[in-house]
């Protein structure tokens, strides 16, 4: 039996190397040229150039560890409460359309990149007709996962890898009748998106069946996903995620707490407001507020309750306090930056007001309740506050970093990132010494499967957002909402509610990558200032992850507090009430986004 796990260990190890290679060398060149840039006043030889393909090996390689351990992002209804032989029916046929996608699109990917490429092409010294090889490896590799991954027991393997031949039977038989197939196609697709089928297996299979439908070329898809990879600016989403996983990964978490606790807890409502502050700072870093609940929620709700709070509100308040995805250099701002095409520096300075109007929000609220509930204070100790400011000194500095190198222009985005990463690994491996040197490949290979999920649902994306443009479907939306909705103001309230409803359904980066392109033309076509209507549309999927039923924060509040999701729900209400006040302020006055700009002198 070892012997027939030894060549799947082997394997296993050489992806977690190879895709940890592929991200140290894309924070490394970043890193070189801006040294090579400030010292040598000149660059490194085709540095961006190994960067932007450096970043599909990442996308490619973290997707099949991503399927290795079945984290895509998914969305199911349910389907754990559904009998077992009903869900193992589901499962194999989750895993017979996952099979279906992945070997169309990879198929599709070898055409386009024999055609694309030719022999002479070099990346540095290394044909790039070559490299580009790992996209179809990467997608032969996440199918025999996917068989891997359907339930115990030959038929359902069977049935599961058998998926492209009857498709492709049935394709030959009903070749002539494409079009009345296609709504039962797409019935199939969007209950798979309800039942756990990979969001990116959805969006990928609408792509292929509008393009079957229209007589389109398959090869635009992994066109689009490589046109898209090798942008300017999609470096920084694998190289911001890994600065938070190994933030997550430190003890940072604990000093920033202590020092919060000092800085704040002499105020009314002071540990209250400094649950939300440092939820906020972490939550920026990392990205993601349910990282933030995991990482610090038990440690910040022992504080809240043994300092007088109330079980039920410093539970409500650690789920709803992750708001910091409205300040920089937060993943979803990047992204929806990239999918907007807004420039991310503008998103950056107009969702930093609105953020602070939610921060503020939530620290009256928590003002009000310690003065209702006679909450003690902790007494101001000016000692405990330098040394707790001395241990967090570090992290407190790297926000400050960020935006220094940043926004005075000494480094471009992607060559920010690389500059945390590396702030980050000195120290927390030298100065704090809480992840040792050897440990660091693990921290690695733990943030794959979050990039590996993101980028190949972007890469996949854009085939159907290519054939949504061409279709001209944004606009016929947005004359057909023209035609029934004459108000702005009734818009951006209708907008509201779907965008907190489908936000509840969904994960804020299949929100952005699905949605957002179906929303920014309809705000261009209400006159919205397109950073405007990036800042509400984040704030709502921050509002989404708190709806009850479904709100993926409320799950991981019930995981890590061990309470029933009903009771999270409960605590979170009054929260939730206060943020959509918040919500309401940011949406119809503009002002507290854009008024900004021109106070900065920012041309837009």
């Amino acid at each position: 039996m070892k012997s027939k796990l030894l060549p799947l260990k082997i394997f296993h190890f050489t992806e977690d190397i190879l895709s940890s290679l592929s991200l140290v060398l894309t924070a490394l060149f970043p890193v070189l040229e801006v040294i090579a840039r400030g010292v040598f006043h000149t660059g490194v030889y085709s540095s961006a150039e190994y960067v932007k393909h450096l970043v599909i090996f990442v996308t490619f390689l973290g997707a099949m560890i991503t399927s290795r351990e079945d984290r895509h992002l998914c969305f199911a209804v349910g389907i754990e409460h559904v009998s077992p032989p009903w869900k193992e029916w589901i499962q194999t046929a989750n895993a017979m359309l996952s099979v279906v996608v992945t070997l169309f699109i990879g198929w599709s990917s070898v055409s386009f990149i024999n055609t694309a490429f030719s022999p002479s092409d070099k990346l540095g010294f290394f044909p790039l007709q070559w490299a580009m090889y790992v996209m179809p490896l990467g997608f032969t590799v996440m199918l025999l996962r996917f068989v891997s991954h359907a339930p115990k027991g030959v038929l359902f393997k069977i049935i599961a890898a058998s998926g492209a031949g009857v498709i492709a039977l049935l394709g030959f038989i009903c070749g002539p009748y494409l079009h009345f197939m296609a709504w039962p196609v797409a019935v199939v697709l969007s209950a798979g998106l309800f039942l756990g089928t990979p969001v990116f297996i959805v969006v990928g299979g609408f792509s292929l069946l509008f393009f079957g439908l229209s007589q389109g070329s398959f090869e635009i898809i992994p066109n689009e996903a490589y046109t898209l990879l090798t942008g300017p600016n999609i470096p920084a989403i694998p190289l911001f995620t890994l600065a938070g996983f190994i933030l997550s990964e430190s003890k940072a978490g604990e000093r920033l707490v202590k020092l919060f606790r000092e800085l704040f807890g002499w105020l009314p409502g002071g540990l209250g407001i400094a649950a939300i502050l440092i939820c906020t700072f972490f939550t920026s870093l990392t990205g993601a507020s349910g990282v933030t609940v995991l990482a610090l929620g038990g440690l910040l709700l022992f504080i809240l309750m043994e300092n007088g709070y109330k079980e039920k509100f410093g539970t409500g308040l650690v789920t709803v306090s992750g708001v910091g995805t409205l300040f920089p250099p937060s993943m979803p701002l990047i992204m929806y930056g990239i999918v907007a095409q807004i420039n991310i520096k503008h998103l950056f300075i107009g969702a930093f007001f609105p953020g602070c109007i939610m921060v503020i929000a939530l620290a009256v609220y928590a003002f009000m309740t310690a003065k209702k509930d006679g909450v003690k204070r902790v007494p101001f100790n000016a000692r405990n506050a330098i040394l707790s400011l001395r241990e967090s000194l570090w992290e407190v500095l790297l926000p400050v970093l960020i935006l220094v190198v940043f926004f005075k222009g000494i480094c471009t985005l992607v060559e920010t990132a690389a500059i945390a990463v590396l702030y980050l690994i000195v120290v927390e491996t030298l100065v704090t010494r809480d992840i040792p040197l050897r440990k660091l490949l693990t921290v690695c290979v733990k943030s794959m499967p979050v990039m590996g999920g993101v980028l190949i649902l972007l890469a996949v994306a854009m085939g159907l957002s290519y054939y949504l443009v061409d279709a001209q479907i944004p606009q016929h939306l947005a004359g057909f909402t023209q035609r029934y909705i004459h108000s702005k103001l009734l818009f951006l309230l209708i907008l509201n509610m779907l965008l907190i409803v489908a936000a509840s359904l969904m994960d804020v980066y299949g929100a952005i990558i699905v949605i957002a392109p179906l929303v920014i033309p309809l705000g261009r076509a209400y006159g919205i200032d397109p950073v405007h209507l990036g800042v509400i549309f984040l704030a709502n999927l921050e509002l989404g992850y708190l709806t009850p039923p479904l709100g993926l924060n409320l799950f991981l509040s019930s995981f890590r507090f061990n309470k029933p999701l009903l009771s999270i729900s409960r605590s979170i209400i009054p929260f939730f009430i206060v943020l959509f006040i918040a919500l309401m302020v940011i949406t119809y006055v503009p002002a507290v986004t854009t008024g900004i700009f021109p106070l900065l002198h920012i041309s837009r």
